[in-house]
């Protein structure tokens, strides 16, 4: 038995949507999964994704971690496993790799149960990533808005999936820098003045109105004030190239941890005069589709 799992790159916050609003893009994770009769075997390829070597080759896989997650929940046995994976998406810059990898774990565990993804395998995801905003992405594709819900003491991940405008083409700078989602989210304050929260709730839902609906409102409606000016010093070049293309005109964010930048264009290109030392721009369409399991 073997599947091949393809799963989307992602994008997080785009702007003021701090830890709710993501997105997939058109640049993949391939898993290709045998079942053993016992032990585990991986093999890291880098097709992209520049230095595989830390990438562990043990039961500590992200991969590996998350399909046992999943066969447990879904009551079915844990074999031993073959994982031949083509790294695509650069760590550590904000693109959702690690959520990528979780994603096909546990889509991969669905498929030795011989189930789609559903509620439950984002539930799944975000308990071993931590949050759901890319892992929705990864999952369901297209612009997710998650949450986490709690009643009765009791809480889940939700996410619904929206439709990106079609005339949106994201472009992405990254850096050959890496760096830590958890050293960068530690730069975060407790607390933010009260004016800040009432702008960034407004921008926020302006910008979900000009991300499915009128691009033409994409400048004002990814404006933050609740996270990447705090994170500045942690990858001051990503700060400094956001604000050169804002002042271009350029929806430009950071894209989740950083230390990417993500420009939200409607033409797929980024303006002449911006200074793109240490980055390499690249167009890549929004994903729609989210995970895919095919038979080997």
């Amino acid at each position: 038995m073997g599947f091949r799992v393809t799963v989307p790159a992602s994008t997080a916050n785009l702007g003021p949507g701090f830890d709710t609003f993501g997105m997939a893009l058109g640049l993949f994770e391939v898993i290709e999964l045998r079942v053993l009769d016992e032990g585990v075997l991986i093999e890291p390829i880098d097709a992209g994704a520049g230095d595989v070597s830390d990438v562990p080759t043990d039961e500590s896989h992200l991969v590996v971690r998350a399909l046992r997650r999943a066969c447990e929940h879904l009551d079915v046995p844990c074999p031993g496993l073959y994982l031949r994976c083509h790294n695509t998406i650069p760590h550590a810059r904000g693109l959702g790799s690690s959520a990528a990898a979780v994603v096909a774990g546990v889509a991969a565990g669905y498929a030795l149960a011989g189930k789609s993804v559903d509620a439950a395998a984002l539930e799944l995801a975000a308990e071993l990533e931590g949050h759901a905003d890319n892992a929705a992405a990864s999952l369901f594709g297209g612009l997710v808005l998650a949450w986490q819900d709690v009643r009765a003491g009791v809480s889940s991940w939700r996410a619904e999936r929206l439709d990106p405008h079609p005339g949106i083409r994201p472009v992405l700078a990254v850096p050959e820098q890496r760096s830590s989602t958890s050293a960068a989210r530690g730069l975060l304050p407790e607390h933010v003045p009260h004016g800040d929260a009432a702008f960034a709730a407004g921008r926020a839902a302006l910008g979900l109105h000009a991300l499915t609906t009128d691009p033409g409102l994409l400048l004002p409606g990814t404006e933050d004030r609740l996270h990447q000016d705090y994170r500045e010093p942690a990858y001051p070049a990503t700060v400094h190239l956001v604000r050169q293309l804002r002042e271009r005109d350029v929806a430009a964010v950071v894209s989740g941890g950083g230390p990417t930048v993500l420009a939200l264009t409607t033409d797929g290109a980024l303006p002449e005069g911006v200074d793109l030392t240490g980055f390499t721009a690249v167009e890549l369409p929004v994903d729609r589709t989210g995970v895919r399991v095919a038979a080997l």
